[in-house]
């Protein structure tokens, strides 16, 4: 298992006083050290409520880490234990895989999702799809014009927005552009990373609709 242990630096939460010939001392942000008693109260008490916060955060984190780990560690011996009993490997083809309790009250479920990029293809496709906007009649297939202009306009990180380019290649269209524009994107796609997921599931009985045991603070 790999190394979970803190950065020494979230190890604990102090108080943050500095103790200078016997004078109390805090640092702001610059590192400069500022006698305790120059500082105003409702900046110590902001400083206190985060220390506070941080002080159940910290280990709270540290244990959500080891769970991680601890999970994908249950699974590679489950996995490794169904392969030298019967030869045959869990989940799917891509790694995806669910797994139940008997009484399917509870339920994990791993999915490896794919980080694709696209490559100089991309930009060939979007040649030919405006070759195909501007002649088709005015006022025509308006809504493929708006998913086009989604697909190419580039986010905050200047990514594609890649679940409307995914769109772009359900629609069937049948101009020899179009075509020759979709298999450029699919061209253009390029697989480089992957990440897993484990999702846990849990419901009162067997008609009951699954419920997400929650772990992300966000979505609490």
């Amino acid at each position: 298992m790999t190394d979970q242990s803190p950065h020494p630096a979230f190890e604990a939460v102090t108080d943050g006083i500095i103790m200078i010939d016997g004078v109390p001392h805090m640092a702001d942000g610059r590192g400069a050290k500022i006698p305790l008693s120059m500082i105003k109260d409702t900046d110590k008490l902001i400083d206190q409520t985060v220390r506070t916060i941080l002080g159940f955060a910290n280990p709270l984190s540290d244990q959500v880490a080891r769970f991680k780990q601890h999970t994908f560690d249950d699974i590679g011996a489950l996995e490794a234990l169904l392969a030298e009993k019967y030869g045959a490997r869990l989940g799917g083809a891509k790694g995806n895989k669910t797994l139940t309790s008997h009484d399917t009250l509870f339920k994990v479920t791993v999915q490896v999702a794919d980080n694709i990029a696209f490559g100089p293809e991309l930009q060939v496709a979007k040649g030919l799809i405006d070759e195909c906007l501007n002649e088709w009649a005015a006022g025509a297939r308006d809504e493929i014009r708006t998913i086009v202009t989604r697909a190419f306009n580039t986010d905050k990180e200047g990514q594609i927005n890649r679940a409307e380019v995914f769109m772009l290649l359900r629609l069937e269209i049948s101009d020899d552009r179009w075509r020759r524009a979709m298999e450029a994107i699919r061209d253009a796609m390029r697989v480089v990373g992957s990440k897993t997921y484990v999702r846990c599931y849990r419901r009162r009985d067997i008609d009951a609709a699954w419920e997400p045991v929650t772990i992300d603070l966000a979505k609490a």
